[in-house]
């Protein structure tokens, strides 16, 4: 795979010296790459091929949470093959690092907000398509275009028989009763710790956004939900601080999840858990048969 990355940055007018594997990532081959001035930076392209657009919008993303105050990669090079970024550092697992984060965070969700939902265009979450198409109903866009959208996809309809599917689109019709009334602010979209990276300065830097205008929560589920170092504790606490957020308010965190489970349940066969994950939580949605 090595060699593709290598074909594909020649192809671009770069000149690369070394390829590294980084192993990041599920959809994309990776490396760190040694240029010919001897600069280093990350380039990644897709073994399949993909759909035109995939890197600029990705690019896109990146830029926009760059203007709303989070660090990110510079963007170097983007066509429909290939990306290539600045590199950054692996993150120093401590309470000061999540808690900057934490400020970071909070601070672009709040100067963000807005009344509607969605993105000016589709984009992508990993090699799948994020629907973005603008609702002023926050309960509503969630559950048509990040959990009921998934239905349809082929490992999910194989995965969830009708009674379950029925109990997932009746969890969908509960979530005004589940889930306070919460304004969209811009999102990353696949915040999990596999994507927070840092600067040379240590400062927290995110890589791979899927961004749209959403729930805050959907960011913070997705580093609650998945496994994090005992630091990343401090993240929660500091960010509840700041954005004066309510007693038990992680408890919701567990429905916004469900984005995220039915979008592994999409690529991939064995899915981590999020099949069980997703059954679990129906299941007080299902109705009992007549007895």
């Amino acid at each position: 795979m090595t060699e593709l990355l290598r074909g594909r940055l020649a192809d671009a007018g770069l000149q690369p010296v070394d390829v590294r594997p980084t192993g990041q990532g599920f959809a994309a081959v990776s490396g760190l790459v040694t240029l010919a001035d001897t600069s280093e930076v990350f380039a990644k392209t897709f073994a399949q091929g993909s759909d035109g657009g995939v890197f600029a919008q990705e690019a896109e993303g990146l830029e926009a949470l760059r203007g709303a105050g989070l660090a990110t990669p510079d963007v170097l090079h983007y066509d429909d093959d290939l990306l290539v970024l600045s590199r950054l550092q692996a993150r120093r697992d401590t309470g000061q690092f999540w808690e900057q984060l934490a400020h970071d965070l909070a601070r672009m969700h709040q100067a963000t907000v807005t009344d509607r939902f969605g993105w000016p265009h589709d984009n992508w979450l990993g090699p799948m398509r994020q629907h973005n198409a603008w609702h002023h109903d926050g309960f509503t866009f969630f559950a048509e275009r990040r959990v009921l959208r998934w239905l349809s996809e082929p490992r999910v309809a194989a995965k969830l028989d009708a009674a379950e599917r029925h109990a997932l689109e009746r969890l969908c019709a509960a979530l005004p009763e589940l889930m306070p009334t919460r304004p969209a602010c811009l999102t990353h979209g696949d915040f999990w710790q596999q994507n927070i990276l840092a600067t040379a300065d240590g400062t927290p830097a995110v890589i791979d956004p899927a961004v749209s205008y959403m729930w805050a929560d959907v960011d913070l589920a997705h580093v609650w939900s998945t496994p994090h170092p005992p630091p990343a504790q401090r993240f929660f606490a500091v960010y509840g601080e700041l954005t004066s957020a309510e007693p038990g308010w992680t408890d919701r965190l567990a429905y916004v999840q469900l984005r995220q489970h039915l979008a592994l349940m999409a690529m991939f066969d064995d899915d981590w858990g999020s099949t069980h994950a997703v059954r679990a939580l129906i299941a007080p949605f299902r109705r009992r048969a007549p007895g």
